[in-house]
């Protein structure tokens, strides 16, 4: 998306559709080649989370050249995981090596039922990347209790604890159990409550000793708002207070998180020396440059040059990209994906770009917010190869980048459907119940099976390839201008967007749907999802917290309100269970398209009260009898509504000091990638 990236993290075939920066699923038809009946899609499953693989199509028909780069860019994509870890809180890298020293070192009994609470527990952490839910926000319960905690420490031998100077294992242990076991200390990564000091109540680690309204007045006195080509301000840093003055720790070689960028710079460095081309070498050196510096002009310069990057079959996101875990929607999480393009899989989202002028001239929105010529919207289908920091485990499915509004104006900007991710969803989701379980008929059903994967994937090509990069911002607007309602705001117009133009005969005649019938199915999931299956992610008595969740509801919540009068979703019931069924899907999308116009004024206006009131209203609250329903029918299924994946490993082949080629492995359990990269890529204290 565009807060971007679009990240849309996804799914279970017929109900949940997910994300973090963005989009959504994928199609039987385009689909890399049928796995091998023995490969094993789900390898770990615990709380509410199952760990996937996904297969790499075509990474075998890459060059030795191309390889080489894929591998370099992967290095530099693990070395930053610590980054992330210590964004998302302060304490949690010395909470995962902790955790890390006692899975590896603990001699007492393994076959108590508490090792086992404990190894849930330590799955949870890796999986979030720390000790607060990745979805929720919520910090996680352990299993166990402080004292058990204390033993399996003291019954660790052979491993280094992280230990501060002067520190012994029982100040460390004393250290770190309020922060596992308190719930009132960090009890919530991300707040949203407007109603209080959004920097005090959020964990994360992207200010220390300020408070929002200092925070906010800070960067009021550094934006210039006349200028035309601002900087992301704030992205690639800490907000602190010195010797009471508020300053920014900037993040670069020689600075903030410096011996971890050290090392994403020494592989970018090879990465150049293996590029394509000379284009992509300059993105590459670009990018290593604003590393060096932490200059947010060279931010910009880099993605201007990736933007004009499309010849190259091999690319890369690596850097601060992505602003949903900062409160003030500013400070942006470390990240990288590296992937290649599906040539094939590619002419779907070739003939979504090549229209994007038609489909932006006849946008139902005011001609003031539309922009008067679409440059540079590229589009293309990827396999990743390698997910890093934010996009790991738990991963985005699309992207659309940069995020920056002047240069997807003024330069474009690129979006993609990761395949062989939302393919790996699929196959681990075949025999799922889910959809018979919440869909209302046999027929709505079979027209799910038949083109719900298919309307997914151009649901998220629409979303991201022209839903974020649509419309245009008045003078003096930016992101922050709509403040903690940015990123659901957002994510609702790139959804809007896709939903008005999915069910428009111009998807017949491009070819990218059969018919109608396929845009429908799509209907049927958002309305589904938006009003009542993704309750299954929000624990009894919360209200909806997460961007992507809260555009979702407040989407779906609006248009059945205002759809009442002409029944056009009606509610229906059947042996105690509630159904959410379309029956005038004409009308929908004429409610999608005057809510699109609203938020795209929003958007384009910067009107926060408008935000507010929208999202609070309509984005936010929970019905309780529902919410319970909808648990107790998911609990019966045995599911899980969170996935991520662990990686493939890539070994070079080394013949007379350099790499002929590179081997990749797709059989790394989920327990040993975690412990191999807490040994092999922690360069952070």
């Amino acid at each position: 998306m565009n807060t971007k990236s679009a990240f849309l993290l996804a799914v279970l075939c017929f109900g949940l559709v997910f994300v973090t920066a963005g989009c959504k699923k994928k199609e039987p038809a385009a689909a890399p080649a049928a796995a091998a009946p023995e490969f094993q899609w789900q390898i770990d499953k615990f709380a509410d989370l199952q760990v996937l693989r996904y297969q790499v199509p075509g990474f075998e028909s890459l060059t030795p050249k191309q390889k080489e780069l894929v591998y370099y860019l992967s290095e530099a994509a693990l070395c930053g995981r610590d980054i992330f870890f210590d964004q998302n809180y302060k304490h949690n890298l010395t909470v995962r090596k902790t955790l890390d020293a006692v899975v590896r070192g603990y001699k007492g009994d393994r076959t108590d039922p508490r090792w086992a609470a404990f190894m849930t527990y330590v799955k949870q952490v890796w999986f979030a990347n720390g000790i607060h839910h990745h979805y929720s926000n919520d910090k996680f319960v352990p299993g166990f209790d402080a004292a058990y905690f204390a033993g399996l420490v003291k019954g660790t031998e052979g491993e280094s604890f992280p230990l501060a100077e002067g520190q012994d294992l029982g100040a460390l242990v004393a250290f770190l159990t309020p922060i596992l076991f308190d719930p009132a200390v960090a009890p919530k990564k991300v707040s949203q409550d407007s109603s209080k000091d959004l920097v005090a109540h959020s964990a994360v680690n992207f200010y220390e000793g300020v408070t929002q309204a200092e925070v906010e007045a800070y960067y009021k006195g550094i934006v210039d708002e006349k200028d035309a080509t601002p900087v992301s301000y704030g992205l690639n840093s800490r907000v602190v207070k010195k010797d009471g003055r508020v300053v920014e720790e900037v993040a670069k070689v020689d600075g903030l998180y410096g011996p971890a960028i050290a090392r994403i710079v020494g592989w970018l460095e090879k990465a150049a020396g293996a590029a394509e081309n000379e284009t992509q070498k300059k993105v590459i050196e670009a990018l290593v440059a604003y590393y060096k510096t932490g200059d947010l002009e060279r931010f910009d310069d880099y993605n201007v040059l990736w933007v004009g990057d499309l010849a190259s079959l091999v690319d890369f996101v690596n850097g601060f990209i992505e602003v949903y875990d900062d409160p003030l929607g500013m400070k942006a999480s470390w990240e990288s994906v590296v992937n290649f393009k599906d040539l094939a899989a590619t002419k779907r989202a070739d003939a979504i770009s090549a229209n994007a002028q038609w489909f932006e001239d006849r946008s139902p929105v005011d001609a003031r917010f539309k922009k008067k010529e679409v440059k540079g919207v590229s589009a293309k289908v990827i396999t990743a190869a390698m997910l890093g920091g934010a996009c790991y485990p738990s991963t985005p499915i699309g992207i659309n980048l940069p995020n920056a509004n002047w240069i997807r104006k003024d330069h474009g900007s690129k979006s993609v459907t990761i395949e062989n991710i939302t393919y790996a969803y699929d196959q681990a989701s075949l025999k799922s119940p889910f959809g018979q379980e919440f869909t209302w008929s046999p027929e709505l059903l079979e027209r799910a099976r038949t083109y719900g994967p298919m309307a997914g994937n151009i649901h998220t090509d629409l979303h991201e390839v022209l839903g974020h990069g649509s419309g245009q911002l008045m003078p003096g607007v930016g992101p922050e201008s709509l403040k903690n309602y940015h990123s659901p705001v957002e994510e609702s117009r790139a959804d809007l967007f896709a939903l008005y133009y999915i069910m428009d005969d111009k998807m017949v005649e491009l070819g990218l749907l059969p018919s109608i019938e396929a845009a429908k199915a799509e209907y049927d999931l958002q309305v589904r999802n938006g009003l009542m299956t993704q309750l299954v992610r929000i624990q009894p008595g919360k209200t909806v917290e997460q961007a992507h969740m809260r555009g979702r509801a407040m989407v779906a919540h609006w248009v059945y309100e205002m759809g009442k009068a002409d029944n056009v979703i009606e509610r229906k019931a059947r042996d105690g269970k509630t159904f959410f069924v379309v029956n005038d899907y004409a009308k929908l999308r004429e409610l999608y398209g005057r809510l699109l116009a609203e938020v795209q004024r929003i958007t384009s206006e910067g009107d926060y009260e408008a935000a507010k009131a929208l999202i609070e209203t309509y984005g936010v609250q929970v019905d309780q009898d529902l919410h319970k329903e909808v648990l107790e029918r998911y609990a019966r299924l045995d599911l899980a509504p969170y996935s991520g994946f662990v990686n493939p490993v890539y070994t070079p082949v080394v013949v007379d000091g350099r790499i002929a080629d590179v081997k990749i492995d797709l059989t790394e359990g989920y327990v040993e990638q975690m412990l191999r990269y807490g040994r092999d890529y922690s360069f952070l204290r």
